[in-house]
């Protein structure tokens, strides 16, 4: 059971982090995100 929560918890960082990223990326090529900064949707499974 705990595995499963782990596993969710991981799946949420790696989003936040690739949208970090996608997100700088975006903004060295001079691409403005007009969205607000809102966090990645991701579900935790209990």
């Amino acid at each position: 059971m705990l595995g499963h929560a782990h596993i969710g918890v991981y799946a949420h960082v790696r989003l936040r982090l690739q949208r970090q990223a996608i997100d700088t990326f975006g903004n060295a090529l001079g691409q403005t995100d007009d969205e607000p900064e809102d966090p990645p949707a991701a579900a935790v499974v209990r």
